[in-house]
């Protein structure tokens, strides 16, 4: 999954910088001196769709949302989260362990929840058809790309959770000690 939002990140970033290259170039051939000295080659490559990528906001709301979710599951299985100890820093093994199982099952819930949610927002978007402004492409389809990274980070905050809720009973650490993210 991670490597997934990976790819879907650098596409994004090549599709804003393409975007942004093309939203300049086309200022550039509407400048006046281009126009007064190129006028040929201007309207050329105007024509051409010299241009910034339409709908590019849409597509880039799509896939950042779709790589959260995707960054998820990595984060959540490696610890990754950040943390500030400095309370729980002075608590015995016992009842860190208690805390962290409180923290993800918590956590567990609330992706869980929100897998729900989008699953609710996904039946929607696709039973009122809604399209995107510019692209005009099915809503639903950001909300199903969405859909899997929520299940996935759900199924494993919930793997998770039971592994601190048995480790919490039996006193044995089924999980490496979680650093939360490095800083």
């Amino acid at each position: 999954m991670a490597y997934l939002g990976g790819v879907m990140l650098t596409a994004l970033i090549v599709l804003t910088c393409i975007s942004i290259v093309g939203r300049s170039l086309n200022g550039v051939l509407h400048a006046d001196a281009v126009v007064s000295l190129m006028p040929d080659l201007a309207r050329w490559l105007i024509d051409a769709g010299i241009g910034p990528i339409n709908g590019d906001f849409e597509l880039i709301e799509a896939g950042v949302a779709f790589s959260i979710f995707a960054f998820l599951p990595w984060c959540q299985i490696t610890g990754g989260h950040a943390s500030v100890d400095i309370f729980t820093s002075k608590l015995s093994p016992r009842a860190d362990r208690i805390l962290q199982m409180l923290i993800d099952v918590l956590f567990a819930t609330v992706l869980v929840l929100i897998a729900v949610q989008l699953y609710a927002g996904l039946l929607s978007k696709l039973n009122s058809g809604q399209t995107s402004l510019l692209l005009e492409f099915p809503v639903w389809w950001g909300y199903a790309l969405c859909m899997f990274g929520a299940v996935t980070s759900a199924f494993v905050s919930v793997y998770i959770a039971v592994l601190r809720i048995a480790s919490a009973a039996t006193g044995q650490n089924y999980l490496p000690t979680m650093d939360g993210a490095d800083h």
